[in-house]
């Protein structure tokens, strides 16, 4: 046992017992089985509590749906799938981020490809949410992301969605400061060529959309039925603690359900029936949107306040 202690110390004092990463049981068995001198058990704890393996392994996350995910006929948000996607995405690439000795950073997303949802997820299912790391340029992270729901009841398990999500690694002492990505290994040459296309291909169409102006459109009293007036919708969201990273603005998941919250309730008040989510375009994230402040500190409330427009594209 005071063999033990010696081996799990060493380990916290090296820097490779992460907090909130347990050692594992195989140090345990790598202590009774090594009859060598101390150098032998020492490297045998090394490898085990090395976090370098760990963007090699998927990030799974899963969980039930509840009422309260859904709209009134059962069918889960596309917003509420969203945001677990997201939230996939940002363990694996801060966890892929933060693998190697340096200053430490948080991934914050900066894009999400075309998605498409491919079939409903309903209450009572269980969603399994998988992500992967395909691709790694000097300051961003491209993650793949795919969405099974599971009958607990049959045992049925089909695919509801695939998502590509790009992130880069903020600092944690200043936000403003995006850090180098640490490379990861491809089986094959053609895996990082391909995904060196994707990211020439995203970041150019991520730079015209900078600088693209979008119309809003004003709303009008008393507007005739069936028109972008009349199903117009504006969502107001006090942005607070739990909505945020540890930087203290907002995650990307979070917008992205605010976003198909409102857009939901323009397509019902347009058809006047149930509606689900069936396709999100590229969205791209240029600035960061801060949590309400003190109210001793609060110049202006549009600081703590995120400001939603949707309206009915098809009708202009």
């Amino acid at each position: 046992m005071r063999l033990l202690a010696w081996a799990l110390r060493l380990c916290e004092l090296s820097g490779q017992g992460a907090p909130g990463r347990p050692v594992s049981a195989r140090v345990c068995l790598g202590l009774r089985i090594s009859k060598g001198p101390r150098e032998r058990c020492w490297a045998s704890i090394r490898a085990v509590g090395t976090r370098s393996d760990l963007p090699s392994h998927p990030c799974v996350a899963t969980r039930i749906m509840r009422p309260d995910d859904a709209n009134v006929a059962g069918n889960v948000h596309g917003g509420t799938i969203l945001k677990m996607i997201e939230e996939a995405g940002a363990i694996i690439s801060t966890r892929h981020c933060n693998s190697q000795n340096g200053e430490r950073c948080v991934a914050a997303l900066a894009r999400v490809e075309r998605t498409d949802f491919l079939s409903p997820m309903c209450i009572g299912e269980v969603a399994h949410v998988s992500a992967e790391i395909t691709y790694t340029s000097k300051h961003s992270v491209e993650v793949q992301v795919n969405v099974m729901s599971e009958n607990i009841l049959t045992g049925t398990k089909k695919l509801t969605n695939k998502a590509t999500l790009w992130y880069v690694p903020l600092s944690l002492k200043n936000v403003d400061k995006v850090l180098e990505v640490p490379p990861v290994v491809y089986s094959r040459q053609e895996q990082e060529e391909e995904g060196r296309k994707r990211y020439e291909a995203q970041k150019l169409e991520r730079m015209e959309t900078k600088w693209r102006n979008g119309d809003i459109v004003q709303p009008a009293l008393n507007p005739e039925p069936n028109t972008v007036s009349y199903s117009q919708s504006s969502l107001i969201h006090l942005v607070g603690p739990s909505d945020c990273t540890l930087h203290g603005f907002v995650h990307g998941g979070v917008t992205m359900k605010l976003m198909d919250e409102v857009a939901g309730i323009v397509a019902a008040r347009h058809c006047k029936t149930n509606i689900v989510t069936a396709s999100v375009d590229a969205i791209n994230f240029h600035d960061k949107i801060r949590k309400a402040v003190a109210a001793s500190d609060l110049e202006s409330p549009l600081l703590c306040h995120h400001h939603l427009w949707a309206h009915d594209l098809h009708e202009q």
